[in-house]
């Protein structure tokens, strides 16, 4: 069974990563279930932005990235005051390793900072926000609710389901026709795309 890593930390913006964790674990519309991890600096529990308690399942340094299939961080507070550096130095052992990360809001702001933006296509919450860590890769900024390049999936906070999308497209875990009937029925609330999404 492959292996999601979600790294967890205070004020970890639950809503953004809820799609993509839920899909992973249950399989329930690839038909490939996965193990989900939870990762933090120590196995102190933390609380999320919505207030639930997590106790991490492992520490940063039982991660061996080569032995796992992703990475996921989400936004939370840390990022936005240059915190977070262990997580990033973690992505960027995933990302030597070959295997991808996933990140949305302030997570993406983390990346920047350490440089792995600079040659990648990303988005975030907003080209400014970006610019804002002095990183080198706003030539490669794309304004588009997910973006997806060498191994590096990011989104803004506003885009949890086609954050989900992108990371499900990435692992090769759902066609084009079921991706789309999965943002027609979490994004849009199409009825219509239900049939396709189930079937």
């Amino acid at each position: 069974m492959k292996t999601a890593y979600v790294a967890v930390y205070e004020t970890l913006a639950d809503w953004e990563i809820g799609h993509l964790v839920v899909e992973l674990r249950t399989g329930r519309f690839t038909g490939v279930p996965w193990t989900v991890v939870t990762v933090g600096e120590s196995l102190e529990p933390v609380v999320t932005m919505g207030g639930m308690r997590v106790v991490p399942d492992v520490t940063i340094a039982d991660v061996v990235p080569d032995e796992g299939d992703l990475l996921v961080l989400a936004g939370s507070g840390q990022w936005d005051v240059g915190g977070g550096e262990a997580f990033t130095k973690l992505a960027g052992q995933f990302l030597d390793a070959g295997v991808p990360v996933a990140a949305i809001c302030g997570a993406t702001a983390g990346l920047a900072r350490a440089g792995l933006l600079d040659e990648r296509k990303h988005t975030s919450a907003a080209k400014e926000y970006l610019q804002a860590t002095g990183y080198q890769g706003t030539d490669r900024y794309v304004d588009a609710r997910a973006v997806a390049d060498g191994n590096v999936i990011t989104a803004g906070p506003d885009s949890p389901v086609q954050f989900a999308r992108a990371v499900l497209e990435q692992l090769g875990l759902a066609d084009e026709r079921k991706r789309e009937a999965y943002e027609g029925v979490f994004h849009r609330a199409d009825p219509a795309a239900y049939a396709t999404l189930v079937g």
